[in-house]
């Protein structure tokens, strides 16, 4: 395994070569939107601005592409004092409840409580649907805040090219034209075009939503699950449906990753830098996004906690693997904080396509860690390992194989394995008995 480290290393040398400079273009495209965002403040203060942009500016630094980016406008109201009331399910169903075209939970109305009096800006027409009821008198409507600050920011642009705040091709608004539930924004880097995706939040600390998911603190500081989902954003689903938004405790876990000693954020950086090479096809709907791995990191570090997991950049690389080869196999990869929602099920989508490219690079990763800088095309013979493509299958059949033990026994058929302790050892070499005898038995 020595004789591959300088490859694994000289390949993650150019990915971190380029980060300071990607952040000094987020930077640049982040300061013009701030502009503009400062303007639509100062026109309606219901509007205001986060400069708090930390987290979203290391995701951005980490990525191998320049995806969209999402900037949230936070709503200036007493969250807590709102009424949140979950749709019943022929509610739900009257709109179609999505975000980046799949399915989520947990979407409700917004209500003003009658004696809301310190909402009274919020009752206004251009925010607010009048609706009797015992308890409330009405909804804030998501659809009128977007259109209301869609205008605003159409209005804060032109101001800001009037006043030469804003330079000739720095930015454009051509895609506000699109009927969504955010709004697109291209802004210049100086090297490329970043699409900012605003969207309106109301973040709410009291009785934020609780997760499905047991919020173990394996793999994380002691403390930290509950930490990360004490506040509750909540974002436009429909037109008069807000959803609860995990974009902000993902990201907050992604950064406590950050700190943690070892090659975690390094396997992520290297594996999207490959996907971006190599899995990618020109048809962006059926495609591996940096969200969908960052996903695969965060039940890396759940599933494999301790240190010497991630002691040596391909061992940790391979962390994500076994994990990113068992969704793809089922075309399922569970949020983590969602387990019950499916990442991949996105509409005329199946990523279980990129499976055999996934287990080629496994198998052979030496050949991939290559840059093509001249955009030539590489192509594979993928050679599919049938057996282990069977075992990928068993979590989909038992939920109890969704765990380290089972990840423990692919890493080490990949050879990959080099944990010390004997509790895990032992778990894994009866997981191995046990699925040997089950695909024994389904032949």
């Amino acid at each position: 395994m020595t004789a591959k480290v300088p490859q694994w290393q000289s390949y993650l040398q150019v990915i971190l070569s380029r980060e300071d400079q990607r952040m000094e273009y987020f930077q640049k495209a982040e300061n013009i939107l701030l502009i503009v965002l400062e303007r639509v403040s100062s026109m309606d203060p219901r509007f205001m601005v986060d400069y708090s942009r930390n987290l979203e500016a290391l995701e951005f630094a980490l990525r191998a592409t320049e995806d969209e980016v999402t900037m949230e406008v936070p709503l200036c109201i007493d969250a807590d004092a709102l009424l949140v009331q979950e749709c019943s399910g022929e509610q739900s169903d009257s709109e179609k409840v999505t975000y980046g075209n799949y399915q989520m939970p947990g979407s409700c109305y917004l209500a003003v409580p009658k004696e809301g009096d310190q909402l009274e800006k919020w009752t206004k027409e251009d925010v607010f649907s009048t609706v009797g009821s015992t308890e409330s008198s009405g909804h804030i409507v998501p659809g009128k805040i977007l259109r209301l600050l869609k205008d605003l920011l159409v209005a804060a642009i032109v101001h800001c090219k009037r006043q030469f705040l804003i330079k000739p091709g720095e930015l454009s608004a051509e895609r506000l034209k699109e009927d969504d539930m955010q709004l697109p924004l291209l802004i210049s880097s100086g090297w490329k075009m970043i699409c900012f995706n605003i969207v309106p939040v109301v973040r709410k600390k009291q009785n934020a939503l609780k997760f499905n998911n047991n919020l173990q603190d394996r793999g994380f500081p002691e403390g930290i699950m509950w930490k990360v989902t004490q506040e509750a954003d909540y974002i436009p689903a429909s037109y008069y449906h807000w959803r609860y938004s995990t974009n902000r405790p993902s990201l907050k876990l992604l950064q406590i990753v950050s700190t943690l000693k070892g090659y975690y954020l390094d396997s992520l950086r290297l594996l999207d830098q490959v996907n971006h090479e190599y899995w990618r096809d020109e048809d962006k709907k059926n495609c591996l996004t940096f969200h969908h791995l960052k996903m695969v990191l965060l039940w890396a570090t759940r599933f494999f906690s301790s240190p010497e997991d991630w002691m040596n950049l391909e061992g940790s690389v391979y962390r994500l693997l076994v994990i990113l080869l068992c969704c793809l196999v089922t075309n399922n990869l569970p949020h983590f904080l969602y387990p019950e929602q499916n990442l991949f099920q996105v509409e005329g989508a199946d990523l279980s396509s990129l499976y055999p490219k996934v287990e080629t690079f496994a198998n052979n990763p030496k050949r991939f860690l290559k840059f093509h800088f001249a955009g030539t095309e590489h192509k594979a013979h993928h050679q599919i390992d049938n057996d282990l493509k069977a075992l990928l299958h068993l979590p989909a059949e038992d939920k109890a194989y969704w765990d380290t033990a089972f990840f423990d026994m692919l890493l080490n058929k990949f050879q990959m394995y080099e944990i010390t302790d004997t509790q895990r050892v032992s778990a894994m070499s009866n997981t191995l008995s046990k699925t040997k005898k089950k695909v024994t038995n389904q032949r």
